[in-house]
């Protein structure tokens, strides 16, 4: 089974048609309620329901996912049943194989209904006709002029006695979206890394990413090198951070890391921790890219 673990839960939905071909007869039996079996769409649509539910349980690979919405839709036309089965979830993962499964169930309830008076009954086509939610919709725009630059901040990084990890996984994840940011090692040095801020802001570099001195230590002051630089905060980025941190460690909660604005630059603090980089990465791109539309007037 793939692990999601680093997936953030987003509302996710999914449409899917299925078609049985059937006799004109067995259409006007069924709307007359005259079967053998008699309720044949309330039969089926409660079968596709149940059969969501129990997708990861008949598809190996399905992770388990806790549904919000299971809708199922039927058209009678004159020589075929039309069945739309909506799926959504606030999860981590599609819904798409969940909407299929209840489709193809009720299908296949209409089948077991219809054969006795019907031998020619068929089901035609099972598709997926929309879906939605999850990071693809997400996407944003990156200007191929974009400027950004990485700032590790630890004292032993700089004097060469600790490789730098998280660092290098910001660079990696910038350069996923076709930025080449700077990079720049700097102490925990208070004054330094704020005139190193300032300067790149003024040099008219879009987004800088520090990581480390977010913490709690005596030698923490990348906060409070921000605090003097920037303009206004932007807290809603940072709890993002820390609310999809602390459902993988309680020690998210302390990180002061904050996300602020000066002129046209986004500034963002991140853990020294490579896994606390790691996790902010995660909640945080490519989403936060949407700011600079913002920033330009377009609203959301």
């Amino acid at each position: 089974m793939k692990s999601v673990t680093e997936k953030f839960d987003t509302l996710r939905g999914a449409r899917v048609r299925s078609v049985i071909q059937t006799k004109a007869e067995s259409i006007e039996r069924i709307k007359n309620n005259d079967l053998p079996k008699k309720d044949v769409l309330s039969i089926a649509r409660a079968a596709g329901i149940l059969a969501a539910k129990k997708t990861s349980e008949l598809i190996p690979y399905c992770h388990p996912i806790p549904i919000d919405f299971v809708g199922i839709e039927f058209t009678l036309e004159s020589d075929r049943i039309v069945i739309e089965a909506t799926v959504e979830a606030v999860w981590k993962t599609g819904v798409e194989m969940e909407a299929l499964t209840a489709a193809l169930v009720a299908a296949l309830a209409i089948f077991d209904m219809l054969k006795p008076v019907d031998a020619e009954v068929e089901i035609l086509s099972t598709k997926v006709i929309e879906k939605y939610g999850g990071k693809s919709d997400f996407k944003e725009f990156v200007a191929k002029d974009f400027r950004a630059a990485v700032i590790v901040t630890s004292d032993s990084t700089f004097s060469g006695k600790r490789k730098d990890k998280s660092g290098r996984m910001i660079m990696e994840r910038l350069e996923s979206y076709g930025i080449k940011p700077e990079y720049v090692v700097l102490p925990d040095e208070e004054s330094q890394i704020e005139k190193k801020i300032d300067a790149l802001s003024r040099e008219g570099v879009h987004l800088i990413v520090t990581t480390g001195g977010t913490g709690l230590g005596p030698r923490d002051v990348t906060v409070e090198a921000t605090r003097k630089v920037m303009e206004r905060e932007i807290p809603g980025i940072m709890e993002a951070a820390r609310a999809y941190g602390q459902r993988r460690t309680p020690y998210a909660m302390l990180s002061r890391g904050l996300a602020a604005q000066k002129g046209r630059t986004i500034i963002l603090n991140l853990p020294g921790s490579s896994n606390g980089t790691r996790e902010a990465l995660a909640a945080l791109f490519p989403a936060v890219f949407h700011v600079y539309g913002m920033m330009n007037g377009g609203g959301h």
